[in-house]
């Protein structure tokens, strides 16, 4: 079982994510996510363990408070599960050609 966990502290690493999963069985995995750039993380990771273990993991720990904070602990969803419309977005407009409200009346 894949499961998602957010809400993490940032001084959260791997060892401290699987320490508090292995109260539950044993994990396969365990792995916060770091931005790609600054190395930091970004609050959130992902822990596999059977599904035994996992379903009660997630049961117990949701809502749980972990280094002060309070983490969200559910079933990992697959990317193509997600909503359509929370896929982030944003960036680079090719058809306003770098245009902004700054320099808008340049052209």
């Amino acid at each position: 079982m894949n499961i998602f966990v957010s809400n993490l502290s940032y001084a959260i690493n791997d060892d401290d994510l699987r320490q508090a999963f292995e109260e539950y069985g044993e994990v396969s995995s365990a792995k916060v996510i770091t931005d790609k750039f600054t190395g930091r993380s970004r609050g959130f990771g992902f822990v596999e363990m059977s599904d035994e273990n996992g379903q009660k993991a997630i049961e117990e720990l949701n809502g749980a408070s972990f280094d002060k904070k309070v983490i969200n602990v559910a079933v990992a969803r697959p990317r193509e599960d997600r909503a359509e419309g929370n896929r982030g977005g944003g960036g680079f407009d090719r058809n306003q050609r770098g245009r902004n409200n700054y320099n808008s009346n340049r052209y």
